[in-house]
């Protein structure tokens, strides 16, 4: 492998040089820096992150701590935190916890700063107090209804529910159901209030017989739950769904009934993921900025991990309704 020293003797400048070209110093001769980056790209030369990891007293690495990589919307934002921690120099370790709390527990309390630089973290049933045993920088992802001095990035889940319901109303739906309550999601309940306050502000009323529990956010607890609204004697006209996997299994158990989407039922779901735009009608769905969320996370750790005693921050990124056939007559 090429070396500093062959860099430097191929750009005739010195190792010096060579050293603040390859580190992104400033203070180099624009002459120089192109005789560098020339020599660079002629000896193929890589540097060795470990060794400049160490001399920083870093590990070169990020925890990525996420529930279900097999739920699309977190495998997906896994491959986009991958992407942003590259433009870093870091590695990703990837913990999957299944959303439960002794899993991001146990996940957590497995990590330290002899392993990781920090952790971007995406808790769905930790506890205020869970948060104070950490002893590495963290940045959780998502809104959580738990007040906590710690780094954030995520949506408006109230307003976005908001939106995707307030759609519904204007296609002239007015038995509006809800899928995916849990008891210990603080997204779901953050989802839920929004679908409350479009209801109210449409002059809807709230029928709670009309909100169906998910435990887990599969296409198996969606279909079930659309099965159980279909049986009530006032069936819904529209449902709207927490996450996308939900609205799969939804609009399935509505094929089962014979029912024609959007005609006798619309849907929406909630993350924008490749099935639901693939899928047959094509799924109306909230659609979080995935890639900003990913960067404002990279971003917001390595800031952290460089000045811990820095404010924290909460970054909200955006988020658009993608309307598709589930909901649009064609």
């Amino acid at each position: 492998m090429a070396t500093l020293k062959d860099v430097a003797e191929l750009a005739g400048v010195s190792v010096k040089t060579v050293s603040n070209v390859v580190n992104g110093h400033a203070f180099v001769k624009p002459e120089n820096r192109r005789r560098v980056e020339e020599a660079l790209a002629a000896t193929g030369y890589r540097p060795n992150l470990g060794a400049r990891n160490l001399r920083r007293g870093r590990t070169g690495f990020l925890a990525l701590v996420l529930p279900e990589l097999g739920i699309p919307y977190f495998s997906e934002l896994a491959g986009l935190v991958l992407r942003a921690a590259q433009a870093h120099e870091w590695n990703v370790l990837i913990e999957q916890t299944l959303g439960t709390r002794e899993g991001e527990r146990v996940a957590l309390a497995s990590l330290g700063t002899h392993l990781v630089d920090g952790a971007v973290v995406s808790p769905e049933a930790l506890l205020e107090g869970d948060f104070a045993e950490l002893s590495l920088p963290v940045v959780m992802l998502g809104e959580h209804t738990v007040d906590l001095p710690i780094d954030r990035v995520g949506i408006d889940n109230v307003g976005a529910a908001e939106e995707a319901v307030r759609h519904l109303v204007s296609s002239g739906r007015r038995r509006i159901a809800a899928i995916g309550a849990h008891p210990a999601r603080g997204t779901a309940a953050l989802r839920l209030r929004g679908y409350r306050a479009a209801l109210a502000a449409a002059g809807l009323p709230f029928d709670e017989s009309l909100v169906a529990t998910a435990m887990h956010y599969h296409r198996a607890e969606g279909a079930a739950a659309m099965e159980s609204l279909l049986a009530l004697p006032e069936p819904p006209d529209a449902v709207f769904c927490f996450n996308d996997l939900l609205a799969v299994g939804a609009l399935r158990a509505a094929a089962d009934h014979g029912l024609r989407v959007p005609e006798d039922l619309a849907v929406v779901g909630f993350d924008n993921t490749e099935e639901g735009a693939y899928h047959r009608p094509s799924l109306t769905t909230v659609a979080p900025d995935k890639a900003a969320i990913a960067d404002a996370a990279v971003t917001l750790l390595r800031r952290r991990v460089e000045d811990p005693d820095r404010p924290h921050e909460q970054v909200q990124t955006p988020f658009t309704l993608e309307i598709r056939e589930s909901t649009v007559r064609g």
